[in-house]
């Protein structure tokens, strides 16, 4: 009875060994699951931040649109110029905007057109949400 005993004391020793490797394989692949995911939604926030920080943006110089066109109503949109909105922007900043396309490009803001409108280097209007109500990286409704 003693060597049954015995026996079985060496078995659950053994199978506590082995649970244990499972469970820290469990735990390694959990914990590689989990920074994975982290990554993941890392990179959405990034994107969807530049989106917000450039709605933003643009926001301040529709109001500063607005400001100007209000104390000069018979100037057009279309002959407006940066410099002309950049005393009436919100942040009094001195300068105009440039917000960060989600390559990292500097986009320019199209003044000339109401509401303004992000453009590439190239001269192409951008907004890569794909719809211009929805207020991100636009102005919205």
């Amino acid at each position: 009875m003693a060597m049954m005993k015995q026996n079985t004391c060496k078995r659950k020793a053994r199978m506590a060994a082995g649970t244990t490797l499972l469970e820290l394989t469990v735990v390694i692949m959990v914990l590689l699951a989990m920074i994975g995911a982290t990554m993941f939604v890392t990179g959405g926030i990034s994107e969807w931040r530049k989106g917000k920080l450039a709605s933003e943006d643009l926001r301040d110089v529709y109001a500063a649109q607005r400001s100007f066109l209000a104390d000069n109503p018979r100037r057009a949109v279309s002959s407006l110029t940066s410099a002309e909105l950049v005393k009436y922007l919100p942040s009094r900043t001195g300068v105009m905007p440039t917000p960060e396309a989600e390559d990292g490009t500097l986009l320019v803001v199209n003044v000339q057109v109401s509401p303004p409108v992000l453009r590439t280097a190239a001269g192409t209007n951008y907004d890569p949400s794909g719809t211009t109500s929805d207020s991100l990286w636009d102005v919205g409704e």
